[in-house]
């Protein structure tokens, strides 16, 4: 009887070596979602539009999803550390599938109310904020110490790409077929995304001990978090920079390009070279490996203060194009440094319930600060409110800059990283010393 043959070595391979089986699911599963997802943001404005809304009601909307996102993002970190994570993500994607389902058959059928498409939208929150932890936990877990930047920066390449072709894509089809069908095809790829999931290999991945219950696993995370200087600072920091940035891009970006650039074409323009920019930043972090990961991630977030500075002058389109792609660029750098610093010194049984912390850290104060910017330009006017945004990255970010850990945490050798696919994954080192997929 002969044995089967052994692969051809001068075959090309479909995907790196390091891309295992858990890594490529996460990653094309991720990439249908992502396009979907993007498609569904500007279906769900128009919906509520069309229905007979106005951008008052647009916003509640969308606070009603953030609004539940930021209030279960800890609970949902607990529980992925406590169930097998892959669980925990299909069962998420089941609730969005749902959730988004209905609100398409309500805008189908063509008189959805305010209320309905807010609980709708607040459904899908909770399915994103149990999601989010898992799947980065999972996604962590999936590659090699190594390999994980590159892998990292393969992952959220992609995630650009898919959101600038979902983001078109999708104008288009609301454009062509209107904002319900955009709904029903996001549900359609929650589903399939679901469907991919539930092949994910979890056997390299220990059994979870039995823990002290969810509100222990909570503080548990919390003392995980505060117990590492880095790890704090740079949430806070980015508590504040996301915020602000959101608040210039959402809510004066459109002023400025209304009165100054010409309307909602030029901005599109510039929103887009940001997305390219952030593909390219993927490229770069593929081949570039910093030693000092969060020195290199820290210095990289001064860029995001040109945006706010570029409409406060305001510059002329070609620059606040450049400024943007710049700002895409670096984004990338934070991004893929930061994922592997969590990779790298987070225990991979408490990757999931430090993620919600961060992930809490990004999205909580954004409510507050887009409710702001109208009583801000109204205080202060509206370049003096943009100058406000960027000076906020700007002093945030230094203050990061005077911890020892940010300077000095470098990135581990390979002989000391994790094992994972089918190896053994030590705990990670604690010493005194982080857009997901959906």
């Amino acid at each position: 009887m002969t044995s089967a043959a052994a692969p051809d070595p001068k075959r090309p391979r479909l995907r790196p070596t390091w891309a295992g089986r858990n890594y490529t699911l996460l990653s094309v599963s991720a990439i249908v979602t992502t396009l979907g997802a993007h498609g569904a943001l500007i279906a769900s404005a128009f919906a509520v539009l069309d229905a007979g809304g106005d951008g008052g009601d647009v916003g509640l909307v969308a606070a009603a999803r953030t609004l539940f996102l930021v209030v279960f993002l800890l609970v949902g970190g607990a529980v992925a550390d406590r169930l097998p994570r892959h669980h925990v993500m299909v069962a998420a994607n089941a609730l969005n599938f749902l959730s988004q389902g209905a609100f398409a058959l309500l805008v189908l059928q063509g008189d959805p109310k305010l209320w309905q498409m807010m609980a709708l939208s607040a459904l899908g929150g909770t399915g994103q904020a149990f999601f989010n932890p898992a799947a980065e936990g999972m996604l962590m877990a999936s590659v090699s110490g190594e390999q994980a930047s590159r892998a990292f920066a393969l992952f959220r390449m992609g995630m650009s790409g898919a959101g600038v072709g979902g983001a078109a894509l999708g104008g288009a089809m609301v454009a062509a077929f209107g904002p319900g069908w955009v709904l029903a095809v996001d549900a359609v790829a929650f589903l399939v995304a679901g469907a991919l999931r539930m092949f994910l290999d979890v056997r390299h991945i220990a059994p979870r001990e039995p823990g002290g219950g969810l509100l222990a696993d909570m503080r548990d995370g919390w003392r995980e978090v505060i117990g590492r200087p880095w790890l704090w600072t740079i949430v806070a920091q980015f508590a504040v920079v996301v915020a602000v940035v959101g608040a210039a891009e959402s809510v004066f970006g459109p002023l400025v390009a209304r009165d100054e650039l010409g309307g909602a074409g030029p901005w599109g323009i510039a929103l887009g070279a940001f997305g390219v920019g952030t593909i390219l930043g993927g490229l770069l972090m593929m081949r570039w490996k910093p030693r000092r990961l969060l020195f290199a991630a820290t210095l990289s977030v001064f860029s995001l203060a040109l945006p706010s500075a570029a409409l406060a002058v305001p510059v002329p389109l070609g620059v606040l194009i450049a400024v943007m792609f710049v700002s895409g660029v670096t984004i990338e750098i934070f991004g893929v440094s930061w994922i592997t610093a969590l990779h790298q010194e987070i225990p991979e049984e408490k990757l999931s319930r430090v993620s919600a912390y961060d992930w809490f850290g990004s999205v909580a104060m954004v409510p507050l600060a887009t409710a702001l910017a109208g009583p801000a330009e109204t205080a202060f006017g509206r370049t003096a409110s943009l100058w406000g945004c960027a000076a906020l990255v700007v002093v945030a970010t230094s203050a990061v800059l005077f911890v020892p850990d940010v300077r000095h945490l470098r990135r581990r050798e390979p002989g000391g990283a994790k094992v994972a696919e089918g190896g053994t994954t030590p705990q990670a080192e604690v010493t005194a010393r982080e857009v997901t997929p959906r």
